[in-house]
């Protein structure tokens, strides 16, 4: 957990070149990650599941204060690879079974949610090195591959090839620019 959570904190470093402490004490986004990160271990660990029900209480209730202060909603059983970062906070919503990769970026206001229906019903899993932009949703059974660019304000219901650019409602391909300049 700690190790992931460096990981997470280096990448705020290294956008803004400030002291780690401080980006501790004034990010949002950084003390949503952090309550993510401890909750989910605790989920992920081998004790005994009636400890487990036990010590997700208060990881329940820290994720609540979160959600209510900074408007970020991320839950414990999600999947988040390292460095990960969340650019502003607010209206960040992340369903319960949405798997997110390595090293990606999202901006205020998405939504990473549940659409379909039948056998298409599910949850998006979002590859590694991913940008998505302010007020985004991404929803349904889906695969967002790898470096992939979410331009602001798109809805994505349908999968998205690796190191390509969608824009719109309904996302649609705009060019095959990966994230590089935004990650």
């Amino acid at each position: 957990m700690f190790t992931t959570f460096k990981q997470d904190i280096k990448k705020y470093v290294s956008y803004s070149n400030k002291n780690w402490v401080v980006l501790l004490l004034t990010q949002q986004g950084l003390w949503a990650i952090f309550v993510y990160r401890f909750s989910h271990s605790i989920y992920k660990s081998k004790v005994p599941v009636i400890i487990k029900k036990i010590l997700l209480i208060p990881c329940v209730l820290s994720q609540k204060w979160i959600e209510i202060i900074a408007g970020i909603s991320i839950p414990y059983s999600a999947v988040i690879g390292k460095g990960f970062y969340i650019g502003h906070f607010g209206g960040i919503i992340i369903n319960a079974n949405t798997v997110i990769g390595d090293d990606c970026n999202i901006s205020q206001g998405v939504t990473l949610g549940v659409s379909g229906k039948g056998n298409e019903r599910g949850v998006p899993v979002i590859g590694n090195r991913v940008y998505i932009g302010a007020n985004s949703v991404v929803a349904g059974k889906i695969f967002i591959g790898d470096g992939v660019v979410i331009g602001a304000n798109t809805f994505v219901n349908k999968s998205v090839a690796a190191n390509t650019t969608v824009l719109g409602v309904p996302a649609i391909k705009i060019n095959n620019h990966n994230s590089d300049y935004y990650i």
